[in-house]
């Protein structure tokens, strides 16, 4: 925009050295026409496509396989915003690799409001920590909104001595190396929380990596391994029969869920924070009036009451917010989960 001003004014005074006498406001008013026109056009056609989007159906590409949060959350909002619309929003699932073929596919496509992305907070805070080459940085990606986080339990088997985080510390230094847990992956929130829990209390416990929650919660059930991070749905039924104790949650706050449960922070471990939320974004360059239209739709998406009941069922909270308050999250949370895969040496295979 600098350039085309600079250029404008070069040529009007280049032309009005050599026409001399005629008047300036001759110039002025074809140039000034000329040049407001330029300023205003790309905003007014912005303002156009914000107020006519969508004209046809929206994709939203997801790095997870069906079943887990991000794809259970992103097919309730998926439904509601086909109905808002009156046009089709459809997910492609594309899991593997901690989320990043998806992530790529989003940020080479056309940045014109048709291409989103749902994900938990790993595809821009965790990947490019974790993995040696990501394709891709927050810088590719424009914020849209948080709509949904979900606290996560520490899960110990019934058999594990510890009914309290407290018992659980002492249990783990009493008996070094002899605890293990496992997690949905390598530098995933459910691995990289236990190596926080490790670090901040100063525990030596061995990590068991699994491919999802479908297959860590299962072995702790079955006391293949001690602990776990899960949500709470896929715990609810092991700990009503007495199966699983409830330690502590990784949240900032206790969750509604089980407010009976006290946070890891309260517990001594100031700042810890590893609960997930779930969001979506799109291509660098997708125009502000397109991400603010779909930003204010998913937040009223979400507090529908029936989405609300619906969320609860699943320990699910809403949320809704702003772009601006979901690149303030990415921002955090690359800060503070950097920091841990850096302190634990976590890199993926």
């Amino acid at each position: 925009m600098k350039i085309i001003v600079s250029y404008c004014f070069k040529w009007f005074f280049c032309k009005s050295s050599r026409i001399g006498a005629r008047p300036a406001a001759t110039l002025v008013t074809p140039l000034l026409g000329s040049l407001l026109g330029a300023l205003l056009l790309p905003a007014l056609a912005s303002a156009q496509a914000a107020r006519s989007y969508p004209e046809r159906p929206v994709k939203v590409y997801i790095g997870f396989a069906t079943g887990g949060l991000p794809d259970t959350v992103g097919r309730l909002v998926q439904q509601k915003l086909a109905d808002k619309w009156g046009q089709a929003v459809v997910m492609e699932n594309r899991p593997g690799a901690g989320g990043i073929p998806a992530a790529e596919l989003t940020a080479k496509s056309p940045a014109d409001g048709y291409t989103l992305h749902i994900s938990d907070s790993s595809v821009i805070s965790i990947n490019p920590y974790v993995y040696p080459k990501v394709p891709y940085s927050a810088k590719n990606f424009e914020a849209v909104s948080i709509v949904a986080r979900s606290s996560l339990f520490l899960a110990a088997n019934s058999k594990v001595e510890a009914s309290s985080l407290r018992e659980l510390i002492a249990l783990a230094k009493a008996k070094p190396g002899q605890l293990s847990y496992g997690s949905s992956g390598v530098g995933t929130l459910h691995h990289l929380g236990m190596e926080a829990l490790k670090m901040a209390f100063g525990l030596d416990m061995v990590h068991v990596p699994y491919k999802g929650t479908g297959q860590s919660v299962p072995a702790m059930i079955g006391g293949q391994v001690g602990l776990v991070y899960s949500a709470y749905p896929s715990l609810a039924a092991y700990v009503k029969d007495g199966r699983v104790r409830l330690l502590a949650a990784n949240s900032r706050t206790r969750s509604s869920f089980a407010p009976e449960v006290p946070t890891v922070a309260e517990l001594g471990a100031p700042g810890y924070d590893f609960a997930p939320t779930i969001g979506y974004f799109a291509p660098a360059g997708t125009p502000r009036d397109i991400i603010n239209k779909v930003s204010a739709a998913m937040a009223e998406v979400v507090r529908q009451p029936d989405v609300v009941q619906r969320f609860a069922g699943l320990g699910i909270e809403p949320v809704g917010s702003t772009p601006e308050e979901q690149a303030e999250q990415w921002r955090s949370d690359a800060e503070r989960f950097s920091r841990v895969i850096k302190q634990a040496g976590v890199r993926a295979e």
